[in-house]
């Protein structure tokens, strides 16, 4: 493709994603470049990088362009040329010609025009407007990071690596980085998760033996750490109570060695059908699935019979923006007071499925204390049959935890992972 259309096919990703606001942009993508097969893997993640370079700045370009219309075209335009496009590339590129989109009209090429020769940030901008944050959420985050806020926000806006997680029922890091290595990926293993390989940048490593044979999986390094902090051992009972598309069952079964029992749960039937492949290509085994729906009795028929129980809560996903940009754009306050009692129901929920001497992992990918901290002490308030763990005493491997005091705590800035929590909740009664 040339560069002229390359941007037209960024403005057409960049229309659906705006006009598909409750879907993640990721997935919106996927079925983008699956419906146009005839665009290559080169062209892909030219086109994706354009886009993903619009939403990360989102709020800074809807600032430069004030009262005009915050288009696709204009967005695209005015992000080329605060980075430092000049008014004739961007005449040269929508000019209107084959594959390339149509020229800027009067209002469109008087507001770019504005723009030649700024670059993105300006002293003049306000704090949220700056940090790409909602106006409602800054003064959050500055109480969760105080004087070290700008450093982890901007490394919530930078690109994610790719971390993968190595299936221990297939091989072993060195066979996995070997694998990689044949398929011309340089893997590196992550600095906390004893399974964990990393690659700067995004790869398709999907489309490659050693993911197909199942010997990986794409996994945040903070998500593997969130199922290390489960401490799940072969002949265990676990449930993994918010399973999802089942990502932390694998690591859990992995980590049992196929042995034991993992209960797969979640209230959305097609996150668990979506589960099944990725279970067969693992080979993982110790797996059943349960749907979750309003009344069960299963959840009274098994209390108090499993050894681990891990909660990876719905939740405002604060800790994920590397990967979904769009999901700061989308976020309300509204959402976050939702959110909240949801939360705790699923707690309390849950809790009763541990027996005495077992451990509720409590988890989310957020930043924020209200659904982290508060959670876990508003629980224990509730329960004090329960008591928190420690992580020093909860954390399973020899080498230190990353960071300090009682619960984990991840951020890009300090840990190159997404942002995530865990707190261990032992039934000491």
């Amino acid at each position: 493709m040339t560069p002229a259309a390359r941007i037209a096919a960024a403005i057409d990703l960049l229309t659906v994603v705006e006009g598909a606001p409750k879907r993640p942009a990721d997935a919106v993508a996927n079925d983008f470049f699956r419906s146009r097969r005839y665009i290559g893997s080169g062209d892909r993640r030219a086109i994706s990088d354009r886009v993903w370079r619009v939403l990360r700045a989102r709020r800074r370009l809807g600032w430069w362009l004030g009262d005009a219309p915050a288009t696709p075209r204009l967005l695209v335009a005015a992000s080329l040329l605060l980075e430092g496009w000049a008014m004739s590339g961007i005449a040269q590129s929508f000019s209107g010609g084959q594959f390339a989109p149509p020229a800027l009209d009067r209002a469109e090429r008087a507001v770019a025009a504005r723009l030649e020769g700024h670059t993105l940030d300006h002293p003049a901008m306000p704090d949220a407007v700056m940090l790409e944050v909602p106006d409602w959420l800054l003064p959050r985050l500055q109480s969760r990071f105080g004087a070290a806020l700008t450093a982890e926000l901007a490394a919530l806006s930078e690109p994610a690596t790719l971390d993968l997680r190595v299936n221990l029922l297939k091989g072993d890091c060195d066979q996995a980085r070997a694998a990689l290595a044949a398929e011309g990926w340089d893997a590196k293993p992550t600095p906390f998760s004893p399974w964990g390989l990393r690659i700067e940048g995004r790869r398709p490593v999907t489309d490659g033996p050693a993911f197909r044979s199942g010997l990986i999986e794409i996994q945040d390094e903070g998500s593997q750490l969130v199922a290390l902090m489960v401490g799940a051992a072969p002949g265990m009972r676990v449930v993994d109570w918010c399973a999802g598309a089942g990502g932390k069952t694998l690591a859990l079964a992995a980590m049992m060695q196929n042995r034991g029992q993992v209960v797969a749960c979640d209230v959305s039937a097609p996150r668990l059908e979506g589960a099944v492949r990725r279970l067969r290509r693992a080979e993982v085994h110790n797996v059943e699935r349960h749907l979750v729906t309003a009344g069960d009795k299963w959840l009274k028929r098994r209390a108090g019979t499993f050894d681990r129980v891990l909660v990876d809560a719905p939740c405002s996903g604060t800790g994920t923006w590397r990967r979904n940009p769009d999901a700061r754009l989308r976020l309300k306050e509204t959402d976050l007071c939702e959110l909240l009692p949801k939360q705790a129901m699923i707690l309390d929920d849950a809790q009763s499925l541990v027996r005495k001497g077992g451990r509720l992992v409590y988890a989310t990918c957020s930043l924020l204390e209200e659904e982290n901290e508060a959670q876990v002490s508003g629980f224990l308030l509730r329960h004090p049959e329960f008591a928190l763990v420690p992580l020093a005493r909860a954390w399973p491997l020899p080498q230190p935890a990353p960071g300090s005091g009682d619960v984990l705590f991840l951020t890009p800035a300090r840990h190159r992972t997404d942002g995530f929590f865990a707190a261990v909740l032992e039934r000491v009664a």
